[in-house]
């Protein structure tokens, strides 16, 4: 009988203390997305992306235009010329549309390093921030809510955008 009254009683003091520990769970939440598509650093970055993907998407247009008026030329005269000149320019156009998709393949990877490059220092800055906040307020957990993954969200969780914020500012 004893025995039994202990064990009970351990049990009892077990489950307060998770319960206790489970009530001093701290969660927060951020819309990463949301948040760093209103930074101005970020949005310096997309300005400068999309100014460099528009000079490259010129340069494809006239390389396209190039090669439209080679092509147009080609047919024009195809019937009038001799067979090595026709297999001439026929292997010229060729070789100018696989310059023309060399040039956008080496263009993506370009705005990829580009992008890299600009939002890399960004996203550290945002990330040291997240920790800070996380450590100073002592959140178990904040949850991106870009994800649409978490199904649901208690009142009781704070949202740390303003609090990373002021942290970013922080570190200029």
């Amino acid at each position: 009988m004893k025995i039994g009254k202990i064990l009970a009683a351990a049990v009892m003091s077990l489950l307060t203390i998770g319960f206790t520990e489970a009530q001093d769970l701290k969660f927060a939440h951020i819309n990463s997305q949301q948040f760093l598509a209103e930074l101005d650093e970020y949005k310096a970055a997309n300005t400068a992306m999309q100014a460099e993907a528009t000079k490259l998407e010129e340069q494809v247009k006239t390389m396209a235009a190039e090669l439209q008026k080679k092509y147009q030329e080609y047919v024009e005269q195809r019937d009038s010329l001799p067979e090595l000149i026709r297999a001439t320019k026929e292997k010229e156009l060729q070789d100018t549309q696989e310059r023309i998709q060399n040039f956008q393949q080496l263009a993506q990877q370009s705005l990829q390093q580009k992008e890299q490059q600009l939002l890399a220092p960004i996203i550290e800055k945002y990330q040291k921030a997240l920790q800070a906040v996380g450590a100073a307020n002592g959140f178990t957990y904040i949850f991106d809510t870009t994800s649409q993954v978490i199904l649901y969200q208690s009142e009781q969780s704070i949202d740390a955008a303003p609090l990373v914020k002021v942290e970013m500012s922080k570190q200029k």
